[in-house]
C-alpha cells in the first residue's frame, strides 16, 4: 500500500463540548455486586467512576447538549453549520439516523442542513474528521458539527466482570472550520483494518443478523456486548506499532514533536501499552479513562475537549489522535492545533 506523504489540509477546531450524564457510578459498587474485596475493580479495570445515562438522556440529547456547548465555545449558531454528523458507534434507533434526531434537538428541523451518520465503532470521530477534511479541501463544506452521544451501558451484561465496569456514557461535540490562516491544519490520517478480529468485540443484535423472531431469549443475549479481551489485546499489540509508525511517517513528524497524544480511552492496559510502546514522554498522553470509562466513539473527542479546556493544547501545537475499534481497526490523525 502506498503511504506517500499527503498535503496538509487547512482547517481549525473552533470549539469543543461535552455532556456528562446525571448518574455517577463508583467502582466500589461493582466490588459489592460481584462480592470482590474493596478496591478490586479499581485495581483491575483502572477506573474510579463513570457516568451512566438515564431513560431521559438518550444519545441524541447528550450529543445535542454537547453540541450547544461546542457552538458557544466557537461563537457560532447551529444554523451556521453546513452539516451535522453523528459519529456514535451505536445509533439511538435503526431509522432514522441519529444525526437527524440531533439536528431536530438543535432547533434545525426546518433548516435543510444535511444530517447523517458515520459509523466506524470507537473510531467514528477520526474517520469522520478525515472525510470532512477532504470535503472542506474541495470547498463542499466550510463549517461542520461532529457529535457523539454514546449510551454504552445499554449493551452491557452487568455480570460480566471483563466489560461491565469498563464503559461509561456521555456526549461530545467538535466544531470544524475550513481554512487555517494561523497554520492550523490536518497533516495526515491513517486507518488499517484486520478483519480476523471481527468476532473479538461485537454486539450481534441491532441489525438483521439476530432478529426478534429468533426468540426473546436469543435476542436478549445478542444485545449484550461481548469481548475476548486477551485476544483483542494480543492482536492490537501486534499491529499497533506499525500503524503508529505509518501515521507519523505520513505526517512527517516524530513522537517527540507531539505536544499531546489524544487516544481512544479503551482500557487502562491499552493506554499503558501505547505509552510504553512508543516511548511517549510522561504527561503527554491525555487520559480521562479513570473518571469517564470507555465512552466508545465519544472517547476521542471528549479527551480532546479536556485537553483544550485544561489549556494543554495551544494554537500551533502538534498533536495526534489515535485509537482502535471493533473490527479490528486502527485510525489516527495528526493535526496542528
Amino acid at each position: 500500500m502506498d503511504h506517500a506523504r499527503p498535503s496538509p489540509i487547512p482547517l481549525r477546531i473552533l470549539g469543543t463540548g461535552e455532556y456528562v450524564p446525571s448518574r455517577r457510578i463508583e467502582s466500589a459498587a461493582f466490588d459489592q455486586r460481584w462480592g470482590k474485596p474493596p478496591g478490586w475493580t479499581r485495581r483491575h479495570v483502572g477506573i474510579d467512576h463513570r457516568h451512566l445515562a438515564g431513560p431521559e438522556e438518550p444519545g441524541s440529547l447528550m450529543a445535542a447538549q454537547a453540541a450547544q456547548q461546542a457552538l458557544r465555545n466557537a461563537g457560532l449558531e447551529a444554523g451556521q453549520m453546513d452539516a451535522v454528523i453523528s459519529v456514535a458507534g451505536v445509533p439511538e434507533q435503526a431509522i432514522p439516523c441519529t444525526a437527524v434526531l440531533v439536528q431536530r434537538r438543535l432547533g434545525l428541523a426546518g433548516s435543510n442542513i444535511p444530517a447523517f451518520d458515520i459509523n466506524a465503532t470507537c473510531l467514528g470521530f477520526v474517520v469522520a474528521l478525515d472525510l470532512v477534511a477532504a470535503a472542506m479541501a474541495t470547498g463542499r463544506f466550510r463549517r461542520v458539527l461532529l457529535v457523539a452521544g454514546e449510551v454504552a451501558s445499554a449493551g452491557l451484561n452487568p455480570d460480566d466482570t471483563e466489560t461491565a465496569a469498563m464503559f461509561g456514557d456521555g456526549g461530545a461535540a467538535v466544531v470544524l472550520e475550513a481554512g487555517g490562516e494561523d497554520g492550523s491544519c490536518l497533516l495526515a490520517t491513517h486507518m488499517e483494518t484486520y478483519s480476523e478480529g471481527a468476532d473479538l468485540c461485537q454486539v450481534r443484535a441491532g441489525g438483521t443478523r439476530v432478529r426478534v423472531q429468533d426468540g426473546a431469549q436469543a435476542y436478549e443475549a445478542a444485545t449484550h456486548f461481548t469481548m475476548s479481551g486477551k485476544a483483542t489485546y494480543r492482536l492490537a499489540a501486534q499491529r499497533l506499532p506499525g500503524f503508529l509508525g505509518t501515521l507519523l511517517d505520513k505526517a512527517g513528524v516524530r513522537i517527540g514533536d507531539l505536544k499531546r497524544l489524544v487516544p481512544h480511552q479503551a482500557s487502562v492496559k491499552a493506554l499503558d501499552h501505547v505509552e510504553v510502546a512508543i516511548g511517549l514522554p510522561r504527561g503527554a498522553m491525555v487520559r480521562i479513562l479513570e473518571t469517564h470509562g470507555n465512552q466508545m466513539a465519544a472517547s476521542i473527542p471528549l479527551a480532546l475537549h479536556h485537553a483544550v479546556t485544561r489549556g494543554e493544547l495551544q494554537r500551533g501545537d502538534l498533536f495526534a489522535m489515535v485509537g482502535s475499534g471493533a473490527g479490528l481497526s486502527f485510525a489516527g490523525a495528526v493535526m496542528r492545533y
